[in-house]
């Protein structure tokens, strides 16, 4: 009776259903098909799972140690219990062979199939060459050792730390904390946040991206308010008047440079030649006829590297029979049918850009003003502002499609992320306007007589968010917070349309193949009913922790 008075009246309901969908799943072949795709379960997978829990029962108790070791209530039994799951899971891991599947399908996915050389090609699931998996083998006989004497160094300055008081013992303890802290905290990491898991992909591909979005989002959030606290100065002021006039000077300078003469030349009567770094104002007046004595159709475009290809292409008679060139590669004897001149599209593109910013700071500038406020809080509020009147899908399109596309070809290919982390960015921008309004609320929500307070008593305004804001705040914004991460979750399943293989884009690859009417939609609703209902749980036990409803 204690336990089902200890659970949440919600989740009573999921418990009661539960030998239902057990039994559902258990003896039906669809939902256990439609599971098994949803989840990411790769044929031979159950190979992996011992690595898996190993790993994780190790790097899991270090972490634990360390905050038993802080709890204000000693536990020594329990305490001695999770050292010991620790320590035997680490000498699993060096005594057997356990751990080295798993190891090896992380390797094997975390690299080009098509273009590297230490996995076999075509072959699924992926496997490392012989020679790849030697190297892997050679990596795993020095580098769990080392985590193993790591570990029992950290439990030791530990121990030895935690029975003393001088000040030279303490140092030792937090020696200790520190290595555990470090060397667990960043397995575990690798473990469930980056460490390729065959057994639950789509499930891993989903929590993974929320965790990452939420903990950005949050980041973000800060930074929002923190620029909205930012205080009216005069040499803020001045310093951003300089600024505007300085980017508008800037993009007068590249709007201003030499324009280069361009030449239409030959017949319409085929396709149109156009060379690499062509205007792209040129090309599209060429290709839409907006020039004098065009024809009303449009005009078929072939793209070449240089004027010399061009040439010999029209030369030949083939099917180009004219060229966009510059005027000096132009041959004498063509007939010209329009000359014009342009600006390059690096200088033209690099004027725009400033001139758009230097306009919008000049605004920031002009609200800050007359609102005596610092420019970057008008900034972030009407950044705030923007993105919470955007639709989540359109965020998500946006940034990861015609945004990312930009930035790659601004860069010449070096920042493409992949489609996952153009997803969290996206999901993160989105949600940080809201954090942003949350963290707000909670910072509005202190008096304004403690911070008065803490100014008397002479703290800095660092020391007043840390001591006496921040802690206050966030026992106040802990249900927003949760909510926040429940919808984060949720809203995962829009990534799908970046063809991220989360749960919702495998539940559709998995209905198109097998045409079930029910089976997929049920059990990908039953995951995320499950994942929602688990961080739920978690928010209710921080909240219980920091004891929000009786503050």
């Amino acid at each position: 009776m204690l336990f089902i008075k200890s659970v949440r009246p919600s989740n009573l309901i999921i418990l009661a259903a539960l030998p239902f969908i057990v039994y559902l799943f258990a003896s039906s072949p669809d939902y256990q098909r439609s599971l098994q795709a949803i989840l990411g379960v790769e044929p031979g997978s159950s190979a992996f799972v011992p690595g898996f829990l190993l790993l994780s029962a190790a790097f899991g108790s270090g972490i634990a140690v360390l905050f038993l070791s802080r709890a204000k209530v000693a536990r020594p039994r329990l305490t001695i219990t999770v050292t010991l799951l620790g320590l035997i899971a680490t000498a699993a891991i060096l005594a057997g062979d356990m751990v080295h599947p798993f190891i090896a399908s992380v390797v094997a996915n975390s690299v080009d199939p098509f273009k590297s050389d230490l996995v076999v090609k075509g072959v699924t699931p992926r496997q490392l060459t012989p020679t790849a998996d030697v190297m892997v083998r050679q990596v795993e006989a020095w580098i769990w050792p080392a985590y193993a004497v790591l570990l029992v160094g950290g439990l030791s300055l530990l121990a030895v730390g935690n029975r003393a008081s001088v000040p030279a013992e303490s140092a030792v303890r937090r020696a200790g904390a520190w290595l555990l802290g470090v060397i667990n905290g960043a397995g575990l990491a690798f473990v469930f946040l980056i460490a390729y898991i065959a057994f639950a992909s789509g499930l891993a591909t989903t929590i993974r991206a929320a965790i990452a979005a939420y903990l950005l989002a949050a980041v973000l959030g800060l930074l929002w308010v923190g620029l909205q606290k930012l205080r009216y100065t005069r040499s803020s002021l001045i310093l951003f008047v300089a600024m505007t006039f300085g980017l508008a000077a800037l993009s007068t300078w590249f709007l201003l440079q030499p324009r280069d003469n361009y030449v239409l030349a030959g017949t319409l009567g085929g396709k149109i030649g156009i060379v690499t770094n062509t205007p792209s104002g040129l090309t599209s007046a060429v290709r839409f006829g907006q020039y004098e004595g065009a024809p009303k159709t449009e005009t078929p475009l072939r793209t070449f590297v240089a004027p010399p290809q061009a040439i010999e292409a029209v030369g030949k008679k083939q099917d180009v029979s004219g060229a966009l060139l510059p005027e000096a590669s132009v041959p004498s004897d063509w007939p010209v049918i329009w000359r014009t001149r342009a600006l390059n599209d690096r200088d033209r593109a690099a004027g725009i850009t400033f001139s758009v910013v230097a306009i919008v700071i000049g605004l920031l500038t002009l609200g800050g003003f007359l609102h005596r406020r610092h420019p970057l809080s008008i900034g972030s509020e009407f950044i705030v502002d923007t993105i919470r009147g955007i639709p989540m899908l359109v965020i998500v399109l946006y940034v990861g499609l015609p945004l990312s596309g930009a930035l790659k070809d601004a860069t010449q290919g070096v920042f493409d992320p992949p489609n996952l982390m153009r997803g969290i960015v996206a999901m993160a921008l989105a949600y940080s306007a809201y954090l942003a309004e949350i963290f707000r609320s909670g910072i509005n929500a202190i008096p304004v007589g403690q911070i008065e307070a803490a100014a008397s008593i002479g703290l800095n305004r660092w020391q007043t968010a840390r001591l006496i804001i921040i802690p206050q705040a966030f026992r106040i914004i802990i249900p927003p917070l949760g909510n926040e991460l429940i919808a984060i979750l949720k809203d995962t399943s829009l990534l799908s349309i970046l063809s991220i293989r989360d749960i919702t884009q495998r539940m559709r690859e998995f209905q198109s193949a097998s045409f079930l009417p029910f089976a997929p939609y049920n059990s990908a609703a039953v995951l995320y009913i499950l994942l929602t209902l688990a961080a739920a749980s978690f928010v209710s036990l921080i909240e219980k922790k920091y004891d929000v409803k009786h503050r």
